[in-house]
């Protein structure tokens, strides 16, 4: 892994990795609502080294070692649009990335479709996104508060954020807000015409299958791939699986560029 020489403009922890010198597109890795540079762990360099290709990964404003977010500023309702339409195109901009691959995880699923319903990708891989609101995922979050203020969450998640507060709240508030149930992205979705693979563990706790079946209807082009035995982070529970199918995917579909 090659970090940034300096924290961007945007103040976010940004690293490097795969193979410097591919002359393929870029593969920007977006992480869940709790993640960040860290919480990857090795699965973004495994990744990009096993496909041949150079990997962009960094932590939102709020996570990791970025920024942190003040203690009254709540997200709003519409932050996936405003990190997708507003501050993606700033950071890749400003680190010359162009019609990337987006790796986007959980939220950061969410937010690669709304970018790709607005800007020219050369591809998604999309693990366990969401397109709207579920029982579910409400009550897995809600249940994921009380492991935070009651059990060992807080403590788990301060080794990979510098202001874990920061991080915990910032998603957790806007997830439980009622004015959050009616968040809904799949208008969005038809727009979008790029190669896309969805990919989603039957045992996800934070959405059912309805999360990626409705991409698929919405944008036809879509290949989906659901995982036996595997919950919401398919990146840790099935690791080499995960690479070799979207290594797979994303070759195939930068062969047919070629």
């Amino acid at each position: 892994m090659r970090r940034d020489p300096a924290v961007t403009a945007l103040g976010l922890e940004v690293e490097w990795v795969g193979a410097p010198a591919s002359p393929h597109p870029t593969v920007v890795f977006l992480h869940e609502g709790l993640g960040s540079v860290a919480m990857w762990k090795d699965f973004p360099e495994r990744f990009c080294r096993a496909a041949g290709l150079r990997g962009l990964v960094f932590s939102r404003y709020g996570y990791g070692r970025s920024t942190p977010r003040p203690p009254g500023e709540r997200w709003p309702v519409g932050f996936m649009h405003a990190q997708a339409w507003e501050v993606l195109p700033a950071l890749f901009a400003q680190l010359g990335v162009e019609r990337p691959w987006l790796f986007g995880h959980s939220d950061g699923g969410s937010i690669a479709l709304l970018y790709a319903a607005r800007f020219a990708v050369a591809g998604l891989v999309l693990v366990a996104p969401h397109i709207m609101v579920e029982d579910v995922s409400v009550a897995s979050i809600a249940r994921a508060r009380t492991a935070y203020l009651e059990g060992g969450l807080r403590e788990r998640l301060a080794r990979y954020h510098d202001d874990v507060d920061s991080a915990f709240w910032g998603w957790n508030d806007i997830w439980l807000d009622p004015a959050f149930r009616d968040w809904d992205i799949r208008p969005q979705l038809a727009a979008i015409a790029a190669p896309l693979l969805a990919v989603q563990g039957e045992d996800d706790e934070y959405g059912t299958l309805e999360q990626i079946e409705g991409i698929a209807r919405l944008a036809p082009q879509t290949r989906l791939l659901v995982l036996p035995a595997c919950g919401h982070t398919p990146h840790r529970d099935q690791p080499e699986r995960l690479i070799e199918e979207a290594a797979r995917f994303m070759i195939s579909r930068i062969s047919q560029d070629c």
